[in-house]
């Protein structure tokens, strides 16, 4: 098992391991539904999918997949829903937070590897005060190639200038895993994110499952 000693950077996906944006996200989705007439899903049925994103949600929401006719302008309607309400209710996961700050304690730095557009994901880290403690963002669109490629992974080790192999990172999807272990690196799952509705994540070959943040800390002994 990677132990702190072999680390010199954390990395943390964005959406349901570092933040909860989940309500946000849900809300855009039944928006997306209720100018067409329909009643509001379940909160607990919108939630497994946030990880999924905009393809995920508007499947969700109303049965249209990539492909399908009409798409893409659901998708963009739903992304602009999302975008007007970005910050209505979404927060740093409250047990997360003391981890971070420990991380910064130890100047064990920590940065952000998530698939959502730097349009999104630029606004909603500087909305939570968090673009001036994480040492690196790297957005959907950072590189040529989104999670699960080991691109994104790979670019924000380059940034930090650590070894992929040095750097751990934390995600609550199996795609998280793919491009960590893919990049070389210690892969982390979150219990307590989205997780989705594929594998269980048991199954999904991280170097250990953890069911809450403070773990994390156990785990690189810093706890």
């Amino acid at each position: 098992m990677a132990r702190r000693g072999r680390h010199a950077a954390v990395l943390f996906d964005l959406d349901g391991t570092l933040v909860d944006s989940a309500p946000d996200l849900a809300g855009a989705a039944n928006e997306l539904r209720a100018v067409r007439g329909l009643p509001p899903l379940p909160y607990e049925r919108l939630r497994p999918m946030v990880g999924t994103g905009a393809r995920g949600m508007v499947g969700t929401a109303l049965g249209v997949a990539p492909g399908d006719d009409g798409f893409e302008a659901l998708r963009d309607e739903f992304l602009a829903l999302y975008e007007r309400r970005l910050l209505r209710e979404t927060a740093v996961f409250a047990a997360v937070e003391p981890v971070l700050q420990r991380l910064e304690a130890h100047a064990l730095p920590w940065g952000i590897v998530t698939n959502k557009a730097l349009r999104f994901a630029a606004p909603l880290v500087e909305g939570l005060s968090l673009h001036r403690r994480a040492a690196v963002l790297i957005g959907g669109d950072s590189t040529p190639h989104a999670k699960p490629h080991p691109a994104p992974l790979l670019e924000a080790a380059r940034r930090h200038g650590v070894p992929p192999e040095a750097c751990a990172y934390v995600g609550d999807d199996h795609r998280d895993v793919i491009a960590g272990r893919a990049a070389g690196m210690a892969t982390v799952a979150a219990g307590w994110g989205y997780l989705g509705a594929g594998e269980a994540i048991g199954d999904w070959g991280a170097d250990i499952v953890i069911d809450a943040p403070h773990a994390l800390l156990h785990w690189l002994e810093l706890a």
